[in-house]
């Protein structure tokens, strides 16, 4: 979920062809550009009674739950919709009323929660969207009560689907109380980060054991209790149920990928705490990605040391961004004492309508990529140095946020690799020595099909031993699912390549990384399963298109290694039973989940 700056040289009001441009003006230009900051207003909004809406207004649609006009796009812009039928309820029974509604005339509702996110689990590009009610749950199904209870052994937090994931760790850090892994963006709803079971980079330092009510696995793993709206048989309708941890029936939607429409969900929390987060932008990338048990400033050494650890190498640059946040009670000297989160604006402050253009300029000048490779570092290294932001110590929730939504939108394609923590190193060096190959082989070419950096990022899995009520297991279909025939996969490595959306080649590309990935971490060694919400399931012309992955390959992927009345087929067949009539479903998901 975590893009990077994008940079666009200006000058003059006027683009510059990269070509013509010294590597000292492109990153001066670069610099002056990811200051500014241009405003991007939503299309507006018409209710239905509006005579300018001109969408044929749903039959019979439920009294008092506003329903307007509104456009619809993703945060990387590849799913857009000038205008589509969505509605703000109050309350879950409202949520049970479209849903009852929705069965009885034919439609199908789609929750709409931040919009940040690349894969089509909401709509689908092109879809038919005549029969389609988005339902926000931002604007009002946005509360969110902390339970701060000692006494009781844990403590946790209630959250409506509409509450963003900021406003949460903002909430538990005011009772003492935080997550120990987490997205860096926090301008998410908790229902979208759990629909696919979001991460952050947080895996264990050697000897480390986590907190008490915190979780090294996914957000997902959280999970106490939740509401959603299901099927009832008996009653014939569409009712709102509450499942508890301990009852199995819960495990498909801890992570259900827009197939059921939770209402309210309960995680636990554990006590915050404070750390200490360093950059470094001088490791050259053979030595941090070396192989395992070499000499030096290596990516498995910070693991053994911190365990909290990310890089991030632009394209055509020999140093990587390293990122490293180490558990530190007291402020170390050298530090900079933070109190709020988001604390490197030069990299988030990019506007959207720059990487509308960077896409274009690539798209004719693909020679310019090695530039803008090193002007994406640049600012970093610049941004770092001016702000005294490379070694920052504050709350865990501060140090985590570090990336707002207006960041440069880009696509990405990788997914995560499940292995022994000996392999990490091996994984690692494995990727990047035949990303850097391939890289070079295409520049021969004159082919530059990847503009932005490779990310990595790691975690623990979904152990049930950090739940800290009784659990009837963990979720079905996250990809922190541990394999029983592999208790010694005990990590994720997550790898990602991202670039402009529209660059020529890009999806091509994209399906050799993904195809690289599944046949080389395979067998004994590891297995690779896809990052929900990033590019999957590629051809060489798009992602989520690829028959062959859609409909057999992750299916099996979740069926290897687990008992057969607990994998894929069993969620499926769950999700059908709560949602028989497809109602919460899309062209995708009735492809992936049938």
């Amino acid at each position: 979920m975590l893009r990077r700056v994008g940079i666009l040289a200006v000058h003059g009001g006027e683009d510059v062809n990269a070509q013509n441009l010294s590597r000292r003006g492109f990153l001066a230009a670069a610099g002056a550009t990811a200051l500014t900051g241009l405003a991007w207003t939503p299309a507006q909004a018409l209710s239905s009674s509006d005579p300018r809406a001109t969408l044929p207004v749903p039959p019979g649609f439920p009294d008092g739950i506003a329903l307007f006009q509104q456009g619809y796009e993703n945060w990387v812009r590849e799913i857009v919709f000038d205008e589509v039928w969505t509605c703000t309820p109050r309350d879950a029974g409202d949520v049970v009323r479209l849903a009852n509604w929705a069965h009885a005339n034919g439609y199908r509702l789609r929750p709409r929660g931040s919009m940040h996110g690349w894969s089509p689990l909401t709509l689908v590009p092109g879809q038919n969207i005549d029969r389609v009610v988005l339902v926000d749950t931002v604007t009002r199904m946005n509360s969110i009560t902390v339970h701060n209870s000692p006494e009781a052994g844990h403590s946790t937090v209630t959250a409506a689907p509409g509450a963003m994931l900021g406003a949460v760790l903002s909430e538990l850090q005011d009772h003492g109380l935080g997550f120990a892994n987490s997205p860096a963006i926090g301008e998410l709803t908790i229902a979208g980060v759990l629909a696919i079971n979001a991460h952050g980079a947080t895996l264990s330092a050697d000897n480390e054991t986590s907190v008490p009510g915190a979780s090294f696995g996914s957000l997902s793993n959280l999970i106490t209790a939740l509401s959603a709206v299901v099927w009832d048989d008996a009653e014939g309708a569409y009712v709102q149920r509450d499942f508890l941890r301990s009852d199995p029936e819960i495990r498909p939607l801890l992570t259900h990928l827009g197939r059921t429409f939770v209402t309210s969900v309960t995680l636990q929390a554990g006590a915050n705490y404070r750390m200490r987060c360093q950059s470094f932008v001088d490791i050259p990338w053979q030595e941090l990605f070396a192989p395992p048990g070499s000499p030096g400033r290596t990516f498995e050494s910070y693991i053994a040391k911190s365990g909290r650890v990310e890089a991030i190498w632009f394209p055509f640059t020999d140093t990587p961004l390293l990122k490293v946040w180490t558990p530190t009670p007291t402020k170390p000297p050298k530090s900079r004492e933070v109190t709020g989160p988001y604390n490197y604006p030069y990299a988030d402050s990019i506007p959207k309508p720059v990487t509308d253009l960077l896409a274009q300029i690539l798209g004719g000048v693909g020679a310019a990529t090695p530039l803008f490779g090193q002007a994406q570092l640049g600012v970093f290294q610049a941004g770092l140095a001016a702000t005294n932001g490379a070694d920052l110590w504050g709350w865990s929730k501060d140090v985590m946020f570090y990336l707002r939504a207006t960041t440069a939108r880009m696509t990405a394609a990788g997914g995560v690799v499940i292995t022994k923590r000996s392999n990490i190193a091996r994984v690692i060096n494995e990727f990047t020595t035949w990303h850097d190959r391939r890289q070079k082989e295409l520049q021969a070419k004159g082919q530059y099909p990847i503009n932005g950096p490779f990310e990595v990022r790691l975690c623990g899995l979904d152990d049930q031993s950090e739940v800290m009520v009784e659990s009837a297991g963990g979720p079905v279909i996250s990809a922190l699912r541990p394999r029983p025939d592999h208790p010694e996969w005990d990590t994720a490595i997550w790898m990602n390549v991202v670039g402009a959306p529209g660059t020529p080649g890009q999806a091509a590309y994209f399906r050799e990384v993904e195809q690289f990935m599944r046949s080389n971490y395979s067998g004994d060694y590891a297995t690779f399963r896809p990052e929900w919400s990033k590019g999957w399931a590629f051809t060489d012309k798009a992602g989520f298109v690829d028959d062959e992955t859609i409909e057999t390959v992750i299916p099996q992927t979740y069926r290897a290694g687990v008992p057969a009345g607990d994998n894929w087929d069993s969620a499926r067949a769950a999700f059908n039973a709560h949602d028989p009539h497809r109602i919460f479903s899309n062209p995708l998901l009735d492809k992936l989940l049938p």
